[in-house]
């Protein structure tokens, strides 16, 4: 399936995130032709262990997401630990110490409306497990954008309430197993 028409794909869970994302992003070749952000539910007190963690299973560059960065094709950012994720209009990466978002910061909703702006119609936003609703509105403001909507299906998901929240948001949003998500992302290609 070719990526033309496609600048980016975001990401986002919360508890069962880590295994979820070890079915995903390993599959990606090292030549992805998008970036990819990822917003995981860290606590605010420990280091961000994931870089390392998914640095030494992918073929995709992984990195911590840096302030003012050109967001890349074919690298992996994490948000940072306490930190909120955004995409400015231009594309570059933002980091914020703003207000929790449901409870959160780093936020999904944050990084799935700050990248919905940035790229509307051409974000894919995929919504994995968790535990609250975080994620929610945000996955409705990248389909409102024409953006590609997925969520992983609650029936296999580690915790089913952030996908059940995303679908009640976003009806219309693509359910999938993480096979197929990794399926799918993994076969986005350049044209």
């Amino acid at each position: 399936m070719s990526a033309a028409g496609l600048s980016a794909v975001a990401i986002g869970g919360s508890a069962g995130a880590v295994q979820a994302l070890s079915r995903i992003l390993p599959g990606l070749p090292a030549d992805y032709p998008l970036p990819v952000l990822v917003v995981v539910h860290v606590p605010p007190d420990r280091d961000n262990a994931l870089v390392a963690l998914f640095d030494a299973k992918c073929q995709v560059e992984v990195k911590e997401a840096e302030d003012k960065e050109p967001a890349r094709p074919g690298v992996v950012y994490f948000a940072p630990s306490d930190y909120h994720l955004l995409v400015e209009a231009d594309g570059t990466l933002s980091l914020s110490s703003d207000e929790l978002v449901n409870l959160s910061r780093p936020s999904i909703d944050v990084l799935f409306e700050s990248a919905a702006d940035a790229y509307g119609p051409s974000l894919v936003a995929v919504m994995l497990t968790g535990a609250n609703h975080d994620g929610a509105q945000g996955l409705r403001a990248a389909a409102d954008a024409g953006g590609v909507a997925i969520v992983e299906d609650p029936a296999s998901a580690y915790a089913s309430a952030m996908p059940v929240a995303a679908l009640r948001a976003c009806s219309e949003a693509k359910t999938m197993n993480l096979d197929a998500i990794a399926s799918y992302l993994s076969s986005l290609r350049t044209a």
